[in-house]
């Protein structure tokens, strides 16, 4: 092998290492604003809709710097992601129909109403937090790229392209047991949609969510506990 093509190999390694690296650090970073977006979202939204404080922390894997990474990884299932929001669900068991149960216990008992609404806000929580997640990942980007972000550009199918596989997995588990009418599960999800899009375009909600984002890539640490978010979001 002559020099010239030794030093040309270099140079083309130089190249393909720079480029692993930049696209190791974009994943990174559209990692963190997912699970900022998450944490943001329990701890102001479940404040706002005066919910009662509940444990989750943030875990993350350390992600290969090999060529071979497939980024992809994050988006599979909790068990196997590279990072994920462990707890901060209020509804840790789905009733059979939520919109059911309401009624039933409603025309059984009307003093337990004020208890079914409360149950009505948290099952709604639940959802909008897990939205916000593969959100705040697209508007990240959006805003990376210089293109302008909305929600009828960024649609309930397409957070699947900003590791909200698992996310809508969830959320769709959580309409399902709304309602056994089909119509009426979409029109939730709809809402629900609508109602997270509105969390994220809200500017002090996105300052919490681009603050806490920064926390995690400067930290470095493989779990972040709520009472570090909460910190951070004071």
């Amino acid at each position: 092998m002559t020099i010239q093509a030794v030093v040309f190999k270099m140079k083309r390694n130089k190249i393909i290492d720079g480029c692993i690296r930049d696209k190791l650090k974009q994943h990174k970073y559209c990692i963190a604003f997912h699970e900022a977006g998450h944490a943001a979202a329990i701890y102001l939204n479940n404040k706002a809709r005066n919910l009662p404080p509940i444990f989750f922390q943030i875990i993350f894997k350390d992600i290969s710097e090999s060529p071979d990474y497939n980024r992809s990884a994050y988006q599979s299932t909790a068990d196997d992601s590279v990072a994920r929001v462990e707890g901060g669900r209020l509804i840790q068991s789905l009733p059979f129909t939520v919109d059911g149960m309401a009624h039933k216990l409603i025309e059984q008992n009307e003093a337990i109403t004020p208890l079914v609404k409360d149950y009505l806000i948290a099952y709604e929580a639940d959802i909008i937090n897990l939205l916000v997640g593969p959100l705040a990942e697209a508007k990240y980007v959006y805003n990376r790229d210089d293109e302008l972000f909305n929600h009828t550009l960024v649609n309930l199918k397409s957070l699947k392209n900003y590791g909200g596989d698992s996310d809508l997995a969830l959320v769709r588990e959580y309409v399902e047991s709304f309602s056994k009418c089909k119509k009426l599960q979409d029109a939730k999800m709809d809402e629900m949609f609508g109602l997270a899009c509105e969390f994220i375009s809200d500017a002090s909600n996105w300052k919490a969510i681009t603050k806490l984002a920064d926390f995690i890539l400067k930290s470095n640490k493989n779990i972040i506990s709520c009472e570090e978010v909460a910190s951070v979001l004071a």
